[in-house]
């Protein structure tokens, strides 16, 4: 599709977000399984209830702009976001390490999807779709949240753990 106006880059911005809300669904019970940490196992398996929720969202957004679902570009920064933590994942490394390299991976999405769901957000509040502004930014508020959320973790203990097991 050839974008020729500014609701055009909006509509492209919102197919871009669900292309990568989907592969992040996919993505997220391998970080979890992955991790060895409960607590960012368990911040995995949330956050992929909450990035249904962002799908489904997005869902409601695009069928009230008329926006097809089907033959949406596949977005290739979440793709190679998820391929950088698949790496992680293969590495060999001390459990300690490995945690606190997938909240690595994990918060390089989050600033992703806050930086896309930002200018979705604002592109909707200057085209008048004040509703749609609001459902974005509950959106991020959520992402924002995940990624306060990881570094927390971080920093309560993970990161401590994988210097020690480093020494």
């Amino acid at each position: 599709m050839k974008m020729k106006t500014f609701e055009d880059l909006f509509h492209h911005e919102l197919k871009d977000l669900y292309s990568a809300e989907k592969q992040l669904t996919k993505a997220l019970p391998k970080m979890a399984k992955a991790a060895t940490n409960e607590d960012l196992k368990q911040a995995f398996e949330d956050h992929l209830q909450e990035t249904e929720g962002h799908l489904e969202r997005l869902e409601q957004i695009l069928t009230q702009l008329e926006i097809p679902t089907t033959r949406v570009q596949k977005c290739k920064a979440m793709e190679g976001l998820i391929e950088e933590g698949k790496e992680v994942m293969e590495e060999d490394m001390e459990p300690e390490l490995l945690d606190a390299a997938l909240i690595c991976a994990a918060q390089r999405v989050e600033h992703y999807e806050i930086a896309g769901y930002g200018c979705a957000r604002t592109f909707a509040q200057r085209l008048g779709h004040n509703e749609i502004a609001d459902m974005l930014q509950t959106t991020l508020d959520e992402e924002g949240n995940a990624d306060k959320k990881l570094t927390e973790i971080a920093e309560s203990f993970v990161n401590q753990e994988a210097e020690a097991a480093g020494s």
